[in-house]
C-alpha cells in the first residue's frame, strides 16, 4: 500500500549569494517519512508556482515548517518594524490560506516554530516581534553558536493542561523542550486553544477548537531527533496516524477511484 503524502512547507534560500533555491530540512524529511510514516513533499511556497487547491488534492497532510522570516505584521493588522525581522510574502500567501482551508476540510497539518505562529495568524491572531524583549521573558532564540546538538539542546520546560490534548497524547502534564525562536503568540486567533506554556508565560502548544482534524501545533522543533526523543515521537506518529486516516477517507471517494 503507497504511503499518504506529506507536504512539507519548503523555504527560500539563496545559495553562494545568487541561486535561488525552495528548500526543507532533512530533519523534517526524517521525521515525515521514518516516524509518521508517510512519503515527504517538499512545496514550494509560492503561489507563482503552487495553488492552495492543488495542495489540498495532491497531499494529505502538511507539516508547516519552521524559517528565518516571519509572519508579515499586515497580516495581523500592524505596521511593520525592524523588529519584525525579515520576511517572506509568498509563503504568507500559501500557508495562511491553506491553514483555513485545512480546518475546514478536517485535513491534517502540523505547525512547528513558524508553523505555530502561521496557524494563529491564520485563524485571526496577532504575534509579538521579539519575546525577549518583553518584560519578564526568557531568550527563546536559537543559541548563535556551538553544534548543532547545543543549539537543538532542551532548554526549557513546557507545561500542558491537565487532561488536555497534548497532556494526553504525550501522557505528561510537564516535558522538556528545545527553543529556537523570537516571535511568540501576543493574541491568540478565533478557536486557537492553548493548551502548552514555557515557564515564562509564553505559549508552547495549540490546537484549533472543534476542528474536525489534527490541528496540533508546538512553537518548538520536534523535528530534531524525532525518532529518539520522547515528546517527539508521539506527536509526529499522532500526525501521521491522521494523515492515514484522512487518506483512507479519501481513497473510497468517487474522485479518488475514477483518478
Amino acid at each position: 500500500m503507497t504511503r499518504p503524502v506529506v507536504g512539507i512547507i519548503g523555504n527560500m534560500s539563496v545559495l553562494n549569494e545568487t541561486y535561488h533555491v525552495h528548500a526543507g530540512g532533512v530533519m523534517n524529511t526524517e521525521a515525515v517519512s521514518k516516524v509518521a510514516g508517510c512519503i515527504p513533499l517538499i512545496i514550494p511556497p509560492d503561489p507563482h508556482y503552487v495553488s492552495v487547491a492543488e495542495l489540498l488534492e495532491v497531499c494529505d497532510g502538511f507539516l508547516l515548517t519552521g524559517g528565518r522570516p516571519n509572519v508579515h505584521p499586515s497580516e495581523y493588522g500592524e505596521e511593520e518594524t525592524a523588529a519584525h525581522g525579515a520576511f517572506d510574502r509568498c509563503r504568507d500567501a500559501i500557508t495562511l490560506p491553506l491553514v483555513r482551508a485545512c480546518v475546514e476540510r478536517g485535513q491534517p497539518f502540523f505547525g512547528v516554530c513558524r508553523g505555530f505562529q502561521e496557524v494563529n495568524v491564520a485563524m485571526g491572531g496577532s504575534l509579538y516581534p521579539e519575546i525577549r524583549d518583553l518584560p519578564g521573558r526568557m531568550n527563546h532564540r536559537m543559541p548563535p553558536d556551538g553544534t548543532l546538538e547545543e543549539k537543538f539542546a532542551l532548554r526549557h520546560k513546557v507545561t500542558f493542561t491537565p487532561g488536555g490534548v497534548f497532556s494526553r497524547l504525550l501522557g505528561a502534564d510537564e516535558v522538556m523542550t528545545n527553543t529556537l525562536h523570537g516571535q511568540g503568540i501576543k493574541v491568540p486567533g478565533a478557536r486557537i486553544v492553548i493548551e502548552g506554556y514555557a515557564p515564562d508565560g509564553t505559549p508552547e502548544a495549540i490546537h484549533v477548537k472543534d476542528a474536525p482534524g489534527f490541528t496540533l501545533s508546538v512553537q518548538w522543533h520536534p523535528e530534531y531527533r524525532a525518532s529518539e526523543d520522547p515528546v517527539s515521537r508521539p506527536l509526529f506518529r499522532a500526525f501521521g496516524d491522521a494523515v492515514r486516516a484522512w487518506a483512507e477517507g479519501r481513497a473510497v471517494t468517487p474522485a479518488r477511484k475514477t483518478a
